[in-house]
């Protein structure tokens, strides 16, 4: 493969150092979850795609109100992860944005609503919790983690 853009290793490590920083995916999130760790969920979504289903756990905050309403929601020390529809959305970025515009630590779920879904991690819906199958394109089926 050839580039026409010179990079130096230095340059991708940061570039790949940031993403990480910035970044976060399903399987890390549920298990920082089910670790116990301190953050709030983040659920960028509008009000229809809320009621049809969200991430258990998830605190429903739109992005066009994450300026008015998140110092009333969120802490300003407590990180946040945000999510929206899946990758072919970029909600989420804009809800990331509007959430370090404020000072708050954030990453963005990649992958969003749709990968966690697809993934068989716990979701639910206004009757509760829904139960999916792991999808052997996204997920490993007989284990807990794809060892990456």
């Amino acid at each position: 493969m050839t580039s026409t853009t010179t990079s130096t290793a230095s340059e991708a490590a940061q570039h790949f150092a940031a993403k990480l920083r910035f970044e976060t995916d399903p399987s890390d999130v549920r298990a920082a979850q089910v670790a116990g760790e301190r953050f709030v969920l983040i659920d960028s979504r509008g009000e229809a795609a809320w009621r049809q289903g969200r991430i258990a756990g998830a605190v429903h905050l739109p992005t066009a109100d994450i300026a008015e309403r998140a110092a009333g929601l969120v802490p300003r020390d407590q990180p946040v992860v945000v999510y929206c529809w899946g990758p072919g959305c970029n909600g989420s970025t804009r809800a990331a944005l509007a959430f370090s515009l404020l000072g708050y630590q954030v990453r963005e779920l990649i992958g969003g609503f749709e990968y966690w879904a697809r993934e068989g991690l716990p979701v639910e819906d206004d009757n509760g919790p829904v139960t999916r199958s792991a999808d052997p394109l996204t997920a490993p089926v007989d284990s807990i983690s794809c060892a990456c």
